[in-house]
């Protein structure tokens, strides 16, 4: 049985207006900073500081019109209020990043030289109008950044991740480290998540596939997702998360909180780099062994990458059932390996069989999430982990998506194929409660040549 879907690609006016790029001369540059320094010669911010926030701006405000008025340079109404906005955005926030920062299509920002800032859109890069006006202005964001969260950047500590207040993931990399000057990347997450029907639709994944997972959320399988960077693990973990019913205790795990659970009864936790003098780090697997104390039904961690992977796997054989977690990984059976590698560091000693079987008893599927040359996301993979043959973990494909080339427009064409294999959960699906048709393991759904691209 063949499905076939196509969809209308959206209005796509965002990307000719940010690819329109306004000249920003130097002497606009010049005249933007000279009206900042005279701000702060004239205005003693610090004594605004006790003042409600919104009359400090509006205070700011009524003085860089003033201080405009003054200036000899002719300027237009519309060049007046971009300057005077452009001022506000260097004193009360990040600069010229605000513009950005307040786009909710906008997932990724990266700012490779003060020249040169790029942002992601639907999955796709494109080069913005947006610069800096050299290596010391784009420093002293970054600073700005980093002291919101309590954080220094300096030489010798030329590395820095953080998260923002409201959950973005920042980047910050500066001399020597980064050979021609500061580099900057903000990972932002939509204010509203992806749900499953949004998922479907996007075709990331077909309808069979997102109920045969909702099924298996909800008969307790373990299941890692794995794929590259920027491929939508987090997006999907959020999204089977979702199916866990609400009378459970969930503990989640993270390197930087990003999840997003709905239910009531969810305990977080954050992993915590090490401080000014390089003490009092918190690792992923510090917290995964705490969280064995509290009392989980479920644990999820949002990424395993190291020693915690071994906890995380006796966790889930020793009655945590049905708990999440992400990989970075090209396949499934490339996750295998990753958690050998993982399992290895944490336990030298454990030989490789006994690292399989440890492997083969946790987790019971593997869903494999691409992104493709056009900015879409899919699932490519729906494997089950079989058990074990010998020395040798063994695995089948439930679903797969093959892909068969690109239309004319460049977007990826391809169809989402079951391999017509029933998994060994089949039965324990029924048992609990969450059967699934046999329908699921037999439709083909053909991706059409005008699809609406998934986001993150």
């Amino acid at each position: 049985m063949s499905t076939s879907f196509s969809y209308s690609v959206p209005q796509e006016g965002w990307v000719t207006r940010l690819l329109t790029h306004q000249a920003i001369t130097p002497e606009y540059q010049e005249l933007k900073f000279a009206l900042h320094r005279k701000l702060l010669d004239r205005v003693n911010l610090e004594l605004l500081s006790s003042v409600p926030s919104d009359h400090v701006r509006n205070e700011i405000r009524a003085a860089l019109v003033r201080l405009v008025e003054e200036e000899k340079t002719p300027l237009t109404v519309i060049e007046k209020d971009r300057i005077i906005g452009e001022v506000l955005n260097e004193v009360f926030g990040l600069g010229p990043l605000e513009p950005l920062l307040a786009d909710p299509t906008i997932s990724d920002i990266l700012v490779t030289t003060p020249h040169m800032v790029y942002v992601e859109r639907a999955g796709k890069l494109y080069e913005t109008s947006v610069q800096f006006k050299d290596d010391a202005h784009l420093m002293r964001i970054i600073e700005k950044v980093v002291a919101r969260v309590g954080r220094r950047v300096d030489e010798s500590s030329p590395l820095v991740d953080a998260r923002l207040p409201d959950g973005s993931r920042v980047n910050a990399t500066i001399p020597p480290v980064a050979v021609d000057g500061p580099l900057l990347s903000i990972r932002r997450f939509g204010r509203n998540p992806l749900t499953a029907e949004e998922m479907v639709h996007n075709l990331t994944v077909t309808s069979g596939m997102m109920e045969l997972l909702k099924a298996c959320v909800r008969a307790r399988l373990n299941i890692i997702i794995s794929g590259g960077t920027g491929t939508g693990k987090t997006t999907l973990l959020n999204v089977l998360s979702t199916f866990i019913p609400t009378n459970e205790r969930i503990v989640t795990i993270e390197d930087a909180a990003e999840l997003r659970l709905h239910q009531r009864h969810v305990a977080r936790m954050e992993a915590r780099p090490p401080n000014i003098e390089g003490l009092g780090t918190i690792s992923i697997r510090k917290l995964v062994i705490n969280a064995l104390r509290m009392r989980p039904d479920r644990i999820i961690v949002g990424e395993v990458r190291g020693e915690e992977a071994l906890d995380m796997l006796q966790a889930m054989n020793t009655g945590h059932d049905g708990s999440l977690t992400t990989i970075h990984a090209n396949s499934p059976r490339d996750a295998v390996g990753r958690l050998e590698v993982m399992v290895g560091m944490a336990n030298s000693s454990m030989s490789i069989r006994s690292i399989h079987q440890h492997i083969a008893s946790a987790i019971n599927l593997y869903v494999q999430i691409s992104r493709f040359s056009d900015g879409t996301r899919r699932v490519t993979a729906v494997t089950e982990c079989t058990g074990m043959e010998g020395d040798t973990l063994t695995m089948q494909d439930i679903f797969v998506f093959e892909r068969t080339g690109l239309d004319e427009n460049g977007r990826v064409t391809g169809h989402f194929r079951p391999t017509g294999v029933r998994p060994k959960f089949y039965e324990r699906l029924r048992t609990s409660g969450n059967p699934v048709p046999a329908s699921t393991f037999e439709t083909i759904v053909e991706i059409g040549e005008t699809i609406c691209p998934s986001a993150r």
